[in-house]
């Protein structure tokens, strides 16, 4: 049955008129979260309790992230379920986070609902996102391109800042290894009907090798700082602004790269009436470096800019929500290499309907996208969930996806190692997914197996005449499963997680380079009168760095150990101690990551 097929048959469900309150002018719900089954609003697009959301969803909270204060984001995403992340050596240096194998391009980042990522290369600034300047995480694992587009074929990742529903300030000052320190202060509020939020934080270290033939240590610095307004009018309806900028310098081996990454939006939502409600996000980000070569000193920089408006109209009727929508988004890109285009377009339309009759649950939703570079794809998902009593629901979804060839991809000038290739295709895939979800009173546990297909899997192939190249492959095939759970006793607060998957390319029988078969994590935090102590576990199977698989990197396992104290009003000290073990490993051959390190902070909060 075609998607949109499943559609209509949801539609005709029976509806029922009841007396539920629908969040008709208030979407910013992360200040109503039970910790452990949050509301989130990136599976859907609007407010739905994990359990709810008939799709696997892991959230990271302000508790976590204040317990954990990780230097990068990509260290709180690394064994969660279903994800895994390489990078190029620590502290600022080039990451990539695959969610259920798919590749660094498919996973899409968002902040408060606008995509960040270069054009050019497609990745998103994981090593540059500041955990400091956030309230929230959600990771939403599976595909989501009938509601968000291109690049949503492994998951989507969306990171919040404070919304100010409760008053807080901080100042914080912290140091520590490998000349290591930082300092930031922020505050939040509401005033009236005026919530705000500013923040700011800069953070320097002098870093450490990144490659197994060089003892250089290889520094970063990132100054960021984030605003955010938002004002309730009489009517119920709310308009607000939001400002996000990181800008630093990494230096790698070959050079250093000054960069900025900045995102800036208006948005609104204008109830209609008691059952329709609209809402409109106008944005800009921006991702721009410039490198400089160490050998020559010669620069060259890449900057994109991607403009984009999006609006959609929220239908409550009973217990069934519809969403209809249209977005627009331009890329643009400025280089000092000269692309055969430097612009292109996407339109796209979309409708999803939510509905529930007695113990089922089911959800479908559709997209139509017309990109200038390549044309219209179409994309659709379906989900029935099953509540098979109070605490336990079963869920099945099937969906398709698609990744978009970036400039790199298509237009990049032929040189001596590397050249676009005009005639790719976008990725496409199906996945299908089935899980079950219990939620207790003091704990919850979710398992999901999950199933995709990929078509035209865009990698990169050296030819014979030496160049690498974008090519397609015909098929790959990633299957797997996961198992998360979580929850709190007697001051104990336990998160785990577990990964197995087996991603492949099917037409030559390979494993799809730099993806680990296997990985947990478990993450400890226990409260002791004004202190707390606390871990975390991570441990990952080996993986090829090669697409023919014949460079194997041996997996790992890395401890974390970290503990706190209040000891006066206000005040705080916290010490973390990163990789205790001191372990020596490599998720990209001849990229090695820091050993051991530890980071004191001191913290001052006003509520």
């Amino acid at each position: 049955m075609t998607a949109l097929g499943l559609f209509c048959l949801v539609a005709t469900l029976p509806a029922y008129a009841d007396d539920t309150d629908h969040p008709v002018a208030d979407q910013d719900v992360a200040h109503r979260d039970n910790a452990l089954d949050p509301v989130v609003v990136t599976a859907n697009l609007t407010a739905r309790t994990v359990s709810d959301s008939l799709t696997s969803v892991t959230v990271i909270d302000q508790n976590m992230l204040r317990q954990q204060q990780p230097r990068e984001l990509g260290e709180l995403l690394r064994g969660q379920p279903g994800v895994d992340v390489a990078s190029n050596g620590s502290f600022g240096k080039n990451t990539n986070v695959f969610i259920r194998g798919n590749s660094g391009e498919s996973t899409l980042l968002l902040i408060e609902g606008v995509r960040i990522r270069s054009a050019t290369s497609g990745n998103a600034p994981w090593q540059f996102l500041p955990p400091q300047l956030l309230e929230r995480v959600e990771i939403v694992r599976g595909p989501r391109a009938s509601i968000y587009g291109a690049d949503a074929v492994g998951g989507v990742v969306q990171a919040f800042v404070p919304s100010g529903h409760h008053d807080r300030g901080w100042v914080q000052v912290g140091g520590g290894s490998f000349g290591a320190h930082e300092y930031g202060a922020g505050h939040a509020g509401r005033h009236g009907n005026t919530r705000y939020s500013v923040a700011a934080n800069h953070f320097h270290t002098d870093g450490t090798r990144i490659r197994a033939n060089d003892n250089e240590d290889k520094g970063f610095y990132n100054t960021s700082g984030m605003a955010r307004v938002v004002q309730q009018l009489d009517n119920g309806a709310e308009v607000g602004v939001l400002g996000f900028r990181t800008q630093g310098n990494t230096v790698f081996t070959t050079g250093d790269t000054d960069f900025t990454k900045q995102v800036g939006a208006l948005t609104g939502a204008l109830p209609m009436t008691e059952r329709w409600l609209i809402n409109l996000q106008v944005s800009e980000a921006r991702d721009d470096g410039v490198t400089t070569s160490a050998s020559t000193g010669n620069e060259s920089f890449f900057d994109t800019r991607t403009r984009a408006v999006r609006w959609d109209n929220h239908l409550f009727l009973g217990r069934h929500e519809l969403i209809v929508g249209s977005e627009y988004f331009r890329d643009e890109v400025d280089s000092s290499t000269a692309f055969a285009e430097d612009s292109r377009d996407n339109t796209a339309a979309y409708a999803q309907l939510l509905s529930q009759a007695g113990r089922v649950d089911a959800q479908a939703s559709l997209r139509w996208d017309d990109n200038e570079a390549f044309g219209t794809e179409t994309t659709g998902a379906f989900a029935l969930g099953l509540a098979l009593d109070a605490r336990h629901r079963l869920r099945v979804s099937r969906a398709t996806a698609f990744r978009a060839p970036t400039f790199n991809n298509l237009y990049f000038p032929a040189s001596p190692t590397f050249a676009g290739n005009p005639d790719l295709s976008p990725e496409t895939s199906v996945s299908t997914e089935l899980g079950l979800r219990a939620d207790y009173t003091q704990m919850f546990w979710d398992l999901a197996v999950f199933h995709n297909e990929v078509d035209n899997l865009i990698v990169n192939a050296v030819g014979n005449d030496g160049v690498r190249r974008p090519t397609n492959v015909e098929r790959a095939r990633i299957r797997g499963v996961e198992l998360g759970a979580g929850g709190e006793l007697s001051g104990l607060r336990w998160r785990a997680a577990a990964t197995a998957m087996d991603p492949r390319d099917r037409d030559s029988g390979n494993r799809i380079q730099r993806r680990a078969g296997q990985a947990v994590r478990l993450d400890l935090d226990h409260d002791i009168g004004n202190a707390f102590v606390g871990l975390s576990a991570v441990g990952q199977s080996f993986r090829y760095n090669d697409a023919a698989n014949q460079q194997r990197l041996a997996g790992y396992g890395l401890l974390h150990l970290r503990t706190g104290v209040r000891f006066a009003q206000h005040w705080s000290a916290r010490l973390s101690i990163e990789n205790v073990l001191d372990k020596q490993y490599e998720v990209v051959a001849n990229d090695v990551s820091a050993g051991r390190h530890a980071f004191l902070t001191l913290r001052y909060d006003l509520r």
